[in-house]
Formats: C-alpha cells, sequence, structure tokens
C-alpha cells in the first residue's frame, strides 16, 4: 500500500503564491516520476507538472513560467512553488507518483485563487 500525503493548498488573492508538498510512503518499488495534476469543477484531471528521477521536468503550458517542481526523490518527496497565482488555477491538486507498473495518487488539495 501506498500513501501520498499532500500539504500547502489554500485560497490566496491573485499574483500570490503557494507552495505544495507531497511525501510518499509505503510499497514504492520504483519511481519513475512523480508529479502534480489538478481538476478543476466540471473539468477533467489535467496534468501541470511532472519531474522524473534525472531531475527532468515537463510543464502544461498554462503554468509554463509561473510554476516550478521540484524533487527529493531519495526522500520520495515533490513539491510544486506556484507563484503568480490565478483565478483559473483554482482545483484540486492531485499528487502523482508513477511506478510505471502503477500510478498512485494523493487525496487532493483545493487551491482557491480569488480575483
Amino acid at each position: 500500500q501506498v500513501q501520498l500525503v499532500e500539504s500547502g493548498g489554500g485560497v490566496v488573492q491573485a499574483g500570490g503564491s503557494l507552495r505544495l508538498s507531497c511525501s510518499a510512503s509505503g510499497n514504492i518499488f520504483s519511481l519513475h516520476t512523480m508529479g502534480w495534476f489538478r481538476q478543476a469543477p466540471g473539468q477533467a484531471r489535467v496534468q501541470v507538472a511532472v519531474i522524473n528521477s534525472e531531475g527532468l521536468t515537463t510543464y502544461d503550458n498554462s503554468v509554463k513560467g509561473r510554476f516550478t517542481i521540484s524533487g527529493d526523490y531519495a526522500n520520495k518527496t515533490v513539491y510544486l512553488q506556484m507563484n503568480t497565482l490565478r483565478p483559473d488555477d483554482t482545483a484540486v491538486y492531485y499528487c502523482n507518483v508513477d511506478q510505471g507498473w502503477v500510478n498512485n495518487w494523493g487525496q487532493g488539495t483545493q487551491v482557491t485563487v480569488s480575483s
């Protein structure tokens, strides 16, 4: 069993910043990527940013230049620094760990950006 514990969500005004954290524990045998997805009300869950064990990162176009993902693979922790937040960043943010043969998800943390 794998546990992903997220923290750092909250309410912030447009232009503000938040930092999300996610720590993984349990039966993790391999880490292909760690990352963050988000789901806004009535919309599908989409990838925000992903980092692999070599430090290579991928970002959704909507967050490039504003969000930064970082990871500590030794401690199975991933972070998402979110700057210059906009109201359309409002969503539930989910931590994801891809072990190649299975995807594990956190419970989600709400991020609300007010205008």
